[in-house]
């Protein structure tokens, strides 16, 4: 049999482009070599770790209960059980995954997927090899931990993504090495389960890619919450100790600390699954491992397309590899196909306060020669922020004068992972501040200080 369509990897970007192949009547297989499908994202990534992330904010509200006026004495976390209602979410959705596949049509293979040749795909399972055929092949292999050379992870000092997930207790003191999303939402979920937490980034802020002030109001937040960060820090001599791990610091101002935790969570960024996948003897190009790709996810192969973290010179997000995916599927279908606009993907990191965003920074505005004008609304003056408790952080909108076009939304505050997407749609739709400035927002809402920011570029902001 010779499919229409191969899929190799189950991640959000690989189910997502099968089933949508299937959807165009298109005869489609997709290849996993893990026993259950989902990809990282829904068994050691966004999910569980969202899923930890609410129970942090529910064990947070628990903890300054009496500030609702609401006594609850005695309240005590359950680790185990947190770990429970984490893997139940992971399970169900995974079981949602596979009666996808069935509705709409898409062969499983499970083994692990190698090209072999011009439409041929080798699916090695345990002792048993098969050689699969398809007018196209779509590469969703996605990504994994990048890990300090000379390291190995274990069950509970040295940690990734996956092993942090999996802890069965909470651990007393948490380094963790690198503040990029990742990073900071541990650092933001195990502070409030109790750990004495210490981030340390190499870079002069944390979580680099935003704009420099929602940077500079994360670390402000984690400092005053009582979150040890160290930025323009090195990380050297990383052992493993009998109660947990040793390692030196070198700190931006040249002093030398020794510092000893429980645990030490490596997220220092993640790699591709680009190897040992037979890329050699293709025409597919790679950069510093990534796979390069034309605005219709192709790759210098014919008929062998790429989608998700294995991409070059797109973030590492599910739902980027979703639309490379719907992207790529499309072409495959020869329908009419709309690339990717690299500034137009949003941004989302679940820490408390949470942060969205979309477009340029202010500073990537100014270098890029705009005529820059921006407008703020701080959540402190936003009524339903006060009732939520949630008083930190700021809307900011990032606008070119001349126009009134929108160049950027950057949101650090509650629920600011869902607000972003008002940002979106206004900078996909083409609106103006003008158009935004006249739309109405329901009271009281959170998302009423994103209104309240288009009108503060006009410096007609009410309620600040």
């Amino acid at each position: 049999m010779t499919y229409d369509v191969i899929v190799l990897g189950s991640g959000p970007g690989g189910y997502s482009a099968a089933i949508r192949a299937g959807q165009y009547g298109l005869k489609v297989a997709i290849i996993e070599k893990d026993l259950k499908l989902g990809g990282t994202c829904l068994h050691v990534g966004c999910i569980p770790t969202k899923a930890f992330l609410h129970t942090a904010d529910v064990w947070e509200k628990f903890q300054h209960s009496i500030d609702e006026g609401i006594h609850c004495d005695n309240a005590r976390l359950d680790f185990p059980l947190v770990g429970d209602r984490k893997n139940k979410i992971v399970s169900k959705h995974a079981k949602g995954v596979e009666f996808l596949m069935k509705k709409n049509k898409v062969d499983v293979i499970k083994g692990y997927g190698r090209l072999a040749g011009a439409g041929k795909v080798e699916v090695t399972s345990g002792d048993a090899k098969q050689i699969v055929e398809a007018k196209n092949i779509v590469l969703a292999t996605g990504s994994e931990a990048r890990m300090l050379p000379g390291l190995q992870p274990d069950a509970k000092r040295i940690l990734t993504n996956i092993e942090i997930l999996n802890l069965t207790e909470v651990p007393k003191t948490l380094a963790i090495l690198g503040a990029g999303a990742v990073g900071v939402e541990f650092a933001s979920c195990f502070h409030r389960f109790g750990s004495k937490v210490t981030v340390y980034e190499m870079l002069p802020r944390i979580v680099a890619v935003e704009d420099e002030e929602v940077s500079k109001e994360l670390e402000r937040y984690f400092k005053k919450t009582g979150i040890r960060v160290e930025t323009g820090a090195k990380v050297s001599n990383i052992s493993k100790t009998d109660t947990g791990v040793r390692f030196t610091t070198t700190l931006a101002n040249g002093k030398e600390e020794i510092v000893e935790a429980e645990a030490l969570l490596i997220a220092i960024g993640r790699k591709p699954n680009t190897e040992n996948i037979g890329l050699e003897g293709t025409k597919i190009q790679l950069d510093r491992g990534f796979i390069k790709v034309d605005p219709f996810q192709r790759t210098g192969e014919p008929g062998v397309y790429a989608i998700g973290d294995v991409v070059a010179g797109t973030p590492q997000l599910a739902h980027v590899a979703t639309a490379e995916g719907m992207v790529a599927i499309a072409h495959i279908a020869g329908l009419a196909v709309t690339p990717i606009n690299k500034n137009r993907i949003p941004g989302a990191t679940y820490t408390e306060p949470g942060i969205g965003s979309v477009g340029l920074t202010e500073a990537q505005a100014r270098a890029a020669g705009y005529d820059v004008k921006v407008g703020k609304f701080p959540f402190a003056a936003n009524s339903k922020a006060s009732i939520l408790g949630m008083h930190d952080g700021f809307v900011k909108i990032v606008t070119d004068q001349t126009y009134g076009e929108i160049l950027g939304v950057h949101i650090i505050g509650p629920e600011a992972f869902e607000l972003i997407g008002e940002g979106v749609l206004a900078m996909e739709a083409e609106a103006t501040v003008e158009t935004l400035l006249h739309t109405i927002h329901a009271h009281p809402t959170i998302y009423e200080a994103v209104g309240e920011a288009f009108n503060a570029v006009y410096g007609m902001a009410i309620n600040a």
